[in-house]
């Protein structure tokens, strides 16, 4: 093709098969489904939601240039877009990036034509120009012509009559005239220095937007000088609007008030040690190890109940907060971390309850820094958000931890490019979030900042456009999501002091754009971060230290095996780096019950400490021994016996039994109304130490069994948009599309049947397709056809037919670029090519 294109399709015509793929890439939903040719891609890259989803992810310098662009004549030449962006005293900085933001705008098929003659599709320009209900970011208002349109041709001749202008014949020229003496600057100044002073104070509040005011019936003499020389235009009603060549003028031909050529700096650094840095990382990621730990601790024997709409109770969050010593946001936050780790769920009982899940299991049983990678490899990919729980959704009511509705799709991006930015510092390097939270809304001004629609991309105006002064806006959903992605980084130790940690650094694998790993690639990553993260965390103990106040400290994380002894034996009474247990009566009580013996007890703890048993911790351990099954529960309703009996008289005379409803049936053996459980735990509250006995009369073992759910898929994220497409099928498709534009294009012969209209499928008798199929085969030609599949759907193709026999026809599908066989009757027509045409 030759000369300038006349349309968008025509231009992609043009473009190389590697511009194709560039385009795909950045915009993957017009890859669904693969366009037929590219006259399709084209209409397809021009509709509305294809455009909106495309302008969000500008950065904000092209983001500028396309809505100078909507506001610049159409076609506009590279030199006129430039000056709008760089005014009339010119900008180096945007002057050495404007090409570089017209460049993505063409690649992503948002402008198109030679740089004399820049288009702006149709779809984008509608949502980036200004109107009275949507007004542009720039802060522009209509044009002259615009703002003047359906006014009388008598008030025309006055307005250019007391600008100082000859009156002329028409509103056509009459317009012209106005818009040529505000857009003339030496002309413009002379007019602005007759203006009266409150004038120009008035031009000043409208100069950046919005555009728009109100005047009286009866306007002061001021405004009427400006309303009479058209630099206020009637806008509807009392309204007025400041055309768009006169604000240009009194802004020295800025667009914008500040544009926004490169993004801001990530700064000021802090520069530590990478050692430190990875060793607080390290620090982290073993307290989050731990608080996960102590939350599948908690749940062990079951956890709370499901709400009927799905998710935990304030009540129960509450309560886990206060299990887990943290608040109720963070506990949100290690809930979902599980949850997202697939080592929580429900359970899907009639009575639905949380509990954890058999993977939990396999994932106790892992080394540390591999069950940190499992963790590390969720979170980072994980679409749901626990920022949100406590926020109301869109009907008012409160989001709930591990509840439906969480799922914010642009996490993994946004928590991703955050890491990347700090993995673009020299190792030991930290920024301030704010710094990181400036980059990332210049990266993407209009991600975030609302729902998809046109609207919300018209109104949506960029930071760099509020006034001096002005309230700070609202955070954005991007910018919250970028924030809580730093904070959990440091939970989770993948950075530490604000600077990514060096396992932190490789958990991210590849940080080129578009970083979009496959689910492989981010197990793989986080592997090898594990193994970097390996030899920083402490080694676990296989001792603790016992004092004399009935006290064993641990000076580190204890070995599975030993921890999960002493929380048997002993209560937790202070976590942190080193863990206080206590032992108590009733904590010595419940080893015996798991049916360990005071011989046991005291080996254990011999065994196990680098210091001697006290012996206040020995006397505890015989004392509550040797009380120990002393009594007998079992069942009748419920029964007591004892062999002493001057123990049950005791009891029988003391008050605090009223409850049980005791009474002796013999010397040695009492019946309670109750049941057994109920029995013991009255008599433990007595301060008693009974123990439970089977039918046989044996010692039950109370040793309470861990509640698991059903097998548990962890969640599923949910996706962004389209999957971004890999090389193969980027290629594939080209290849299609190439193929169907070969089709749509190729030139035919003349036929004897009417000429089909363009786009329409070509028409032949069966008779007449035979003997052009029969002709092709012995000349090796190429045809046109027309085909219909067994669905009922039509498409064009371009065949080289090899064997026609028994109603088929075999042929090279120039379209499918592979050999195909096709019945005759499903074929509408045929036509012969030019000979040059393939």
């Amino acid at each position: 093709m030759t000369g300038i294109p006349r349309t968008l399709a025509e231009e992609l015509r043009t473009r190389t098969d590697s511009g194709l793929i560039g385009l795909l890439r950045a915009r993957p939903d017009l890859l669904n489904p693969v366009p037929g040719d590219v006259t399709q891609l084209a209409t397809r890259a021009g509709t509305r939601a294809s455009v909106v989803r495309a302008v969000e992810r500008l950065d904000r310098f092209a983001l500028q240039a396309a809505e100078a662009l909507a506001v610049a004549p159409d076609p506009c030449p590279y030199g006129t877009l430039a000056a709008l962006m760089g005014g009339d005293a010119g900008d180096e900085a945007v002057a050495a990036e404007l090409p570089r933001a017209v460049a993505q705008l063409r690649a992503q098929a948002l402008v198109w034509g030679p740089d004399d003659r820049l288009r702006l599709v149709r779809t984008a320009r509608e949502l980036l120009a200004p109107s009275a209900a949507h007004p542009s970011p720039t802060g522009l208002g209509p044009t002259v012509a615009e703002a003047t349109a359906g006014m009388s041709p008598g008030r025309l001749q006055q307005i250019i009559a007391a600008a100082g202008l000859p009156t002329t014949h028409d509103p056509v020229s009459a317009v012209a005239a106005l818009t040529s003496l505000f857009s003339d600057r030496t002309r413009m100044a002379k007019l602005l220095d007759s203006a009266p002073a409150e004038s120009v104070t008035v031009l000043d509040k409208l100069l950046w937007g919005p555009p728009y005011g109100g005047v009286t019936d009866h306007p002061a003499p001021h405004l009427t000088w400006l309303l009479d020389r058209g630099l206020l235009l009637p806008a509807g009603g009392r309204n007025v609007v400041l055309p768009r060549e006169a604000a240009l003028h009194l802004r020295g031909g800025h667009a914008h008030r500040r544009p926004e050529p490169v993004p801001p700096a990530l700064e000021p650094v802090t520069e530590r040690a990478p050692q430190l840095v990875d060793g607080a990382g390290a620090g982290q990621a073993f307290t989050a190890l731990a608080t996960v730990e102590e939350l599948l601790k908690e749940w062990d024997l079951g956890g709370p109940p499901v709400l009927r709409a799905g998710g935990l109770s304030v009540r129960d969050l509450k309560r886990t907060a206060a299990a887990l010593d943290t608040t109720e946001q963070l506990a949100a936050f290690w809930l979902e971390l599980a949850y997202g780790a697939g080592l929580i769920a429900s359970d899907g009982e009639a009575d639905e309850r949380y509990a954890a899940t058999p993977a939990a299991e396999e994932w106790l049983q892992l080394p540390d820094h591999e069950r940190w990678a499992v963790l590390a490899a969720g979170w980072l990919t994980a679409t749901r958000t626990p920022g949100v729980v406590g926020t109301a959704d869109a009907k008012g009511r409160a989001l709930a931890a591990l509840g439906p509705h969480l799922d914010r799709s642009p996490a993994p991006e946004i928590r991703r490019r955050a890491l990347t930015l700090l993995a673009g510092l020299p190792p030991g390097t930290s920024v301030p979030a704010a710094a990181v939270l400036d980059r990332l809304r210049w990266e993407r001004p209009l991600r975030g900042a609302g729902s998809p629609t046109g609207a919300a991309v018209r109104t949506a105006a960029p930071a760099g456009d509020a006034a001096p002064g002005a309230p700070a806006p609202v955070a954005d959903l991007r910018s919250r999501l970028a924030q809580w992605a730093l904070e959990e980084a440091e939970l989770l130790g993948v950075t530490g002091r604000g600077a990514l940690s060096a396992h932190g650094r490789t958990l991210l694998g590849s940080t080129t754009e578009p970083a979009v790993p496959t689910p492989a690639e981010t197990d793989t990553a986080a592997g090898r971060a594990a193994a970097l993260l390996a030899p920083l965390l402490p080694e676990p103990l296989d001792h603790v230290l016992l004092q004399a106040d009935l006290t064993a400290v641990a000076p580190g994380p204890l070995q599975r095996p030993l921890a999960e002894a002493l929380d048997v034996l002993a209560d937790v009474e202070s976590k942190g780096g080193a863990t206080v247990y206590r032992f108590t009566p009733a904590s010595v009580r419940r080893a015996l019950d798991a049916g360990r013996s005071a011989a046991e007890l005291q080996e254990f703890l011999s065994t196990h400490s680098r210091t001697p048993v006290p012996q206040p911790l020995a006397y505890l351990i015989d004392d509550v021994a040797r009380k120990h099954g002393q009594l007998r529960v079992g069942a009748a309703s419920a029964y007591v016996r004892c062999d002493d009996d001057a123990l049950l008289a005791e009891i029988l005379a003391d008050r605090r039994a009223a409850t049980l409803r005791l009474r002796r049936l013999a010397p040695t053996v009492l019946a309670a109304q109750t049941s057994p459980e109920q029995l013991l735990d009255g008599l433990r509250a007595m301060g008693y130490a009974p123990a439970a006995e089977s039918a046989a009369g044996d010692v039950l073992i109370a040793r309470a069994d861990s509640y698991r759910t059903p097998p548990r898929s962890a969640p599923v994220p949910v996706p962004d948009g389209p999957p971004s497409p890999d090389r193969t099928l980027l290629e594939a498709a080209v290849r299609a599309i190439r193929a169907g534009d070969l089709a749509a294009t190729a030139e035919r012969k003349p036929v004897r049947a009417p000429a089909p209209t363009p786009g329409a499928l070509p028409r032949t008798t069966s008779a007449e397709t035979l003997a052009t199929m029969q002709a092709a085969v012995l000349t090796n030609s190429a045809l046109w056809i027309g085909y219909v599949n067994a669905d009922g759907a039509a498409s064009q193709r371009v065949i080289a037919p090899v064997r026609v026999e028994g109603g088929f026809v075999t042929a090279y599908d120039h379209t499918a670029d592979e050999v195909r066989t096709y019945p005759l009757h499903r074929i509408t027509g045929v036509a012969e090519l030019a000979d040059d045409a393939v």
